[in-house]
């Protein structure tokens, strides 16, 4: 039986491969952890010891780094999980949209609730009015609630924060241990500052403050987290305000006030009043107070006094804020009338012995002075020696610079003429050589031309043979005079090498491929192809499926719509988004549209057009450009030149033909041939026909690379895989007209 790791390994190589987009890759892989790792039903037979073992972070909701979610026009890619408890995940995550604007990372913190929380209608407007309550809090030391949204794949609601660097005081306390008494009122300072502003301006209170809810960010601010349970106190000074899943005990065990158990009474400060206590008691002492009544390590009493009504049992007793607690402790720490005085006459000592010293300095500074001032005098009278000195140098210097300048100017422009003619000549060069290329690759396509109506002169010497202009292109009018069929390139009978050679493919593993890859490629063998046909001048493109959408009602079936898939395009744009059944039924309605044989190109038959009697890499050569196809342009091959990264498909005819007038043969999309997945060419056909015996049926051929892969996957050679009823934004085809 696979287990998940190795179901997972198995998803992996199909993404490598091309066969999987890295979303789909992403949600096979979570709805197998899920399966593993979802919590057992009641009644299910497993052991206590699995009952009890803790859920891997991340599984529990089907969250992994690298995931998206929100909704279609707002939507966010998790990176790293920051932290995980009951109420939830929080995750650092990259605001897709904002990158998309400003081109650069917008990191937010999402706050994700399990599906056990928000199932029912109830605790899904919690989760809405505590993302509304926190986003009125606008306060330097709180941190920013955005926004809350739901994800459509996942169900899981979500609230989207302020990001944070740094660490909560939990992690401070643990790394640093007991903390000054002047540390601890700067760390409190800001969390009464929020507190304040949340009860002036809001009526709230916080109810759950503790170590883990205060955030020291890596700049030294602090910030109050988790208004989740903050209550309001009603206008009328009625029963307070909960949240419909706050219960009286609402906090942290140690920090929590006796009251707070009690659901009668009106929400007051002195919860929190409370709890600030005890972490000042904790901050100093390093751990909470086991009994209320011995003073934290080094605390003077009159501080503990202080520090004890913040903790009182009666709430009325307490501060009436963390704000005068805070301050009552900082006059409490003041000295004692004895360090007073000693501090008194310890100072006016200072102030005698700092007199004495000054008085000894003035004296020191004027002998400075004076031996300064001679030492001046002397350094002058030496510094006009040189200065005369250096003068007869600098005019002798001067003669002999502006000798030196006015032949090196000379050389310069001597230099520059050289150049100047050089380039001139170079130019005329690639002047010469570049209408040589136009001239020899329009004669060459006046030679396909030539060629291929002497076979169908010689094959169909009768009035049905097919009429193309004078570069060789066809194009078959529908039947009922409503339009006509693809542009179509009439191709030749001949014999090619079919494969790759083993120089080839040495490149290729330089370049990244690899060796599973390169093996299908092989072993390389001559074909011939014994028929004339015509190909598609351009993969079939955006305009000719609208025609047979409409006129047939075809309906697409995958997740990427042909006429909308996620970038620009127009009807001169190849068409995606379907899959290898989709044009076989293209095809049998374009056959009887024109009363003519349309078919998908074999194997063969694609890789003998692309190749247009060429044994290179490439129809253009053994390298490549940006400026020559459709593909990622950051990366190169076999010293190619790098260039841009289009993101989708370009129109055809933007980039050169090859050698026999086709374009788009390398790169913009993958191209379906009619030939089923065979591992290599032992026992292919030499004669240019479709092999669909024995291999895998259900995957079929795919040609020629895309604008979403690197150069390496274009090469005449090169052969992928994919099911035929999948369909992607990267996959379309081209049709063959059989012409006898």
């Amino acid at each position: 039986m696979q287990t998940a790791i190795d179901k997972i390994r198995e998803l992996r190589a199909l993404h490598e491969d091309g066969l999987l987009s890295r979303h789909e890759f992403d949600q096979r892989k979570n709805a197998i952890l899920d399966a593993v790792y979802a919590p057992a039903a009641v009644g299910d037979d497993v052991s206590h010891e699995a009952a009890q073992a803790p859920a891997r972070p991340g599984t529990e909701i089907g969250l992994m780094a690298g995931q998206e979610l929100g909704p279609q026009n707002r939507r966010y890619r998790l990176e790293r999980l920051i932290a995980h408890g009951g109420m939830g995940q929080v995750w650092q995550a990259t605001d897709l949209a904002t990158h998309a604007e400003l081109g650069h990372s917008a990191q937010v913190a999402l706050k994700i609730l399990p599906p056990q929380l928000t199932e029912s209608a109830s605790h899904a407007k919690l989760l809405i009015q505590e993302a509304t309550r926190a986003r009125r809090l606008a306060h330097e030391n709180i941190v920013r609630v955005y926004e809350w949204a739901q994800d459509p794949a996942t169900s899981s609601y979500f609230i989207i924060m302020e990001c944070l660097e740094g660490e909560d005081l939990d992690g401070l306390l643990a790394r640093e241990g007991r903390l000054p008494f002047e540390r601890v009122l700067a760390l409190l300072d800001p969390v009464a500052a929020a507190l304040d502003y949340a009860w002036d301006k809001h009526g709230l209170v916080h109810r759950d403050i503790k170590p883990g809810n205060v955030f020291v960010t890596e700049r030294g601010d602090v910030k109050l987290l988790d208004f989740g349970i903050a209550a309001r106190a009603r206008a009328t000074g009625g029963a307070a305000a909960l949240p419909p899943d706050a219960p009286g005990t609402s906090g942290t065990a140690g920090y929590r006030a006796p009251e707070a158990g009690k659901p009668q009474g009106q929400p007051s400060p002195a919860l929190d009043v409370y709890a600030v206590a005890m972490m000042v008691y904790q901050m100093l002492d390093g751990a909470l107070p086991l009994d209320p009544g011995v003073a934290p390590v080094g605390m003077k009493p009159h501080q503990w006094q202080v520090l004890r009504t913040g903790f009182a049992r009666d709430a009325a007793a307490r501060p009436a804020s963390v704000r005068a607690l805070l301050e009552a402790l900082r006059r409490a720490s003041g000295p004692t009338p004895e360090e007073i005085a000693a501090s008194e006459a310890a100072a006016r000592a200072g102030e005698e012995q700092r007199e004495r010293e000054l008085a000894a300095r003035r004296q020191l500074e004027e002998q400075a002075k004076l031996a300064a001032r001679a030492e001046i005098d002397r350094q002058r009278r030496e510094q006009q020696r040189l200065e005369r000195a250096v003068a007869e140098e600098a005019r002798a210097a001067r003669k002999d610079a502006l000798r030196q300048q006015l032949l090196a100017k000379r050389e310069e422009e001597a230099a520059k003429t050289r150049l100047a003619q050089e380039e001139a000549q170079r130019k005329l060069v690639q002047a010469r050589a570049a209408a040589s290329y136009l001239a020899e690759q329009k004669r060459a396509r006046e030679l396909q031309a030539a060629r291929t109506a002497d076979d169908l002169a010689r094959l169909m010497p009768t009035a049905a043979s097919p009429v193309a202009d004078g570069e060789g292109v066809l194009r078959d009018a529908f039947l009922d005079g409503a339009g006509s069929g693809p542009a179509l390139v009439l191709v030749p009978t001949g014999r090619f090498q079919m494969g790759s050679h083993e120089h080839e493919r040495k490149i290729a593993m330089e370049a990244g491929a690899q060796e599973k890859w390169l093996q299908r490629e092989t072993p390389q063998r001559w074909v011939g192809i014994e028929r004339p046909f015509a190909m598609g001048r351009y993969p079939v493109t955006v305009g000719d499926w609208r025609v047979f959408a409409a006129a047939t009602g075809w309906e697409p079936k995958g997740e990427v719509h042909w006429d909308a898939p996620g970038f620009a395009q127009t009807d001169a744009h190849p068409v995606v988004g379907v899959s290898w059944d989709d044009a076989q039924q293209y095809i049998a309605w374009l056959s009887t549209a024109t009363g003519m044989r349309y078919r998908l190109p074999s194997e063969a038959e694609w890789e003998y057009a692309c190749r247009a009697g060429t044994r290179t890499a490439f129809s253009f050569g053994d390298t490549i450009s940006p400026d020559q196809a459709n593909y990622d342009g950051r990366f190169s091959y076999h010293g190619g030149p790098l260039g841009a990264f289009r993101r989708g498909t370009t129109p055809g005819g933007m980039f050169p033909p090859n050698p026999w007038g086709m374009y788009d043969m390398h790169g913009n999309v993958w191209e379906w041939v009619q030939d089923a997945l065979h591992a290599n060419y032992e026992g292919a056909p030499l004669d240019g026909s479709a092999w669909e015996s024995a291999g895998d049926p259900t995957r079929r051929i795919l040609r020629g690379g895309s604008w979403q892969y690197n150069p390496r996957y274009l090469r005449s050679a090169l052969r992928n895989a994919f099911s035929s009823a999948l369909s992607n934004d990267i996959i379309g085809f081209r049709v063959v007209r059989e012409l006898m």
